[in-house]
């Protein structure tokens, strides 16, 4: 069993990240949804990116930062889109990182990776918001503890039950490989 911390997207802590939550339960993991959007949800990308930006960078990291400050214990940091940005900073300088679940998102580091620290990534093959060189690097610098599964299709939050861009079967083996992910770490 893993603690797991599971960030939203920049459309907020939607219902679609209770039922993610859910999944990753039903493994017997314990996990914690925070928000790190001051209560704020929203319909669409381009509104949440509006709220992004409001924020910006170095308060987004400062947030990352309180919410990985609450993890006292061994946590497999999770996220998506922008949340899998969080998950993958928190991954990188938690002392007590085990993992980080990626989907729909990643970006390069800058510096080694930690080898305790083991990476999966889930994105559709055709994401028009997702930067694959970017992935290849952070592939890169994981080195062996690094997996990356594409899917079928161009659309960004596919795991998103509540989003357009739900792809059902996309969605339930991106959960079957994150549980096996967890089985490991």
């Amino acid at each position: 069993m893993a603690e797991i911390v599971l960030l939203h997207s920049a459309q907020g802590l939607r219902p679609g990240v209770g039922v993610a939550a859910e999944v990753l339960r039903s493994g017997g993991h314990a996990v914690r949804t925070p928000d790190y959007y001051d209560g704020e949800v929203f319909a669409d990308i381009e509104s949440g990116l509006r709220k992004r930006d409001a924020l910006g960078p170095d308060e987004l990291d400062r947030r990352f930062r309180r919410i990985g400050d609450q993890v006292a214990g061994p946590a497999v940091f999770a996220g998506f889109s922008l949340g899998a940005y969080g998950a993958q900073l928190l991954a990188a300088t938690h002392p007590m990182a085990r993992g980080a679940l990626l989907f729909h998102g990643g970006v390069a580091v800058e510096g080694e990776w930690p080898d305790r620290v083991p990476v999966q990534v889930h994105y559709a093959e055709h994401d028009p918001w997702l930067d694959k060189e970017e992935i290849a690097r952070l592939g890169a610098a994981v080195g062996a503890g690094f997996e990356c599964f594409v899917y079928p299709g161009d659309r960004h939050l596919f795991a998103d039950p509540g989003l357009p861009d739900y792809s059902e079967e996309s969605a339930a083996l991106m959960w079957k490989r994150s549980l096996a992910f967890l089985s490991r770490t």
